[in-house]
């Protein structure tokens, strides 16, 4: 037999096996245990087999591919190479490839307004996976509409017709404002856009926590991007003064963008001014001060999207998901 033109009938019939364990095996799909797919894989290679993806893709009408979709606001300067995005896009892609799948790496600025069209019809992908809700939901609950399985990560308390995982950014904006509080700041600003459908919730957090306390809130609405931060932080100083003694910023980013303006004012972090985050990205571990943060547990949460995703695509239906948080406190917030 010329090894060159093995089939995937030849190969299964060397080894023992149904085609579709061998197909399954080199795909390297969890469904086939370890030793199998091992055994399969090199027996794959000593006859110099490859398998015809394509062919395949045809046959099943299944790209095995999940396009992941980074939902920026038209307004935002916030871009891909925010490093919680490109956190969150990394580990969904290690989740997909656990399951077999490949990732898609698309923004809602390149994709069409007719996901269901660009992506599922045109067979680009077999689902959807978005990351952040943005201001706008309309082209998440189009595609929704259409019946493409879609999971998204954002505010899982927001009323959807669609899943939605993420962490409790109420309860994540209470904690840290609660901290501030606790640590005998009394002009907390709430740094951020509560527009933005997962910040809104952080802002809801920290409105109550400032009202159980008797405190005024003190509302800074920007983008949520460093630069916009130091802008804000900047004119606030230079038209009202130090008028401040605490920060509870939407975003890790938005809170290094407010430490910078700060640190060339050379006012003291956190001696005049403590300083939270939220998101726990690596940076925040490895400024100086390091910076306290909200930690969300973006590894959980990735494969939770894939799973549910999955389900959808095996006819099943899904609900929304809280994920876990938890406060980090560093000495941007220690007096």
């Amino acid at each position: 037999m010329n090894d060159r033109k093995l089939k995937l009938a030849d190969l299964a019939k060397l080894a023992g096996v149904s085609t579709s364990t061998v197909s399954r095996a080199l795909n390297d799909n969890p469904l086939i245990k370890q030793e199998t797919r091992d055994k399969l894989q090199q027996l794959a290679k000593k006859h110099n087999f490859s398998l015809n993806t394509a062919a395949s893709r045809l046959r099943t009408q299944k790209t095995n591919v999940v396009a992941v979709i980074i939902n920026l606001d038209g307004d935002t300067e916030q871009s891909i190479n925010d490093p919680f995005l490109l956190k969150i896009v990394g580990e969904i892609n290690l989740a997909l490839n656990k399951f077999g799948l490949e990732l898609l790496l698309s923004n809602s600025f390149m994709a069409s307004d007719d996901w269901a069209n660009y992506f599922i019809n045109s067979r680009r992908a077999d689902g959807i996976i978005v990351v952040g809700q943005g201001k706008s939901q309309a082209n998440i609950e189009a595609a929704a509409s259409a019946g493409v399985p879609l999971v998204v990560w954002g505010d899982p308390k927001t009323p959807s017709s669609y899943p939605i995982v993420g962490s409790d950014n109420y309860l994540g904006g209470r904690l840290a404002t609660e901290h501030l509080l606790a640590n005998g700041d009394k002009n907390i600003l709430f740094l951020g856009d509560p527009g933005h459908a997962e910040i809104s919730e952080r802002h809801r957090g920290y409105l109550d926590a400032i009202n159980e306390a008797k405190a005024t809130p003190h509302v800074v609405s920007i983008d949520i991007t460093s630069s916009a931060a130091y802008k804000g932080i900047n004119q606030l100083l230079v038209e009202k003064g130090l008028c401040f003694d605490g920060i509870m910023a939407c975003s890790d980013m938005v809170a290094f963008g407010a430490m910078k303006a700060l640190k060339e004012r050379y006012i003291s972090i956190p001696n005049d001014v403590a300083l939270v985050g939220f998101d726990d990205i690596a940076m925040a571990d490895i400024s100086h001060p390091s910076l306290s943060s909200i930690k969300q547990n973006t590894q959980r949460a990735s494969v939770i999207l894939v799973e549910k995703l999955l389900a959808q695509l095996a006819g099943q239906s899904v609900e929304s998901q809280v994920v876990e948080i938890e406060l980090v406190n560093r000495q941007s917030s220690q007096r």
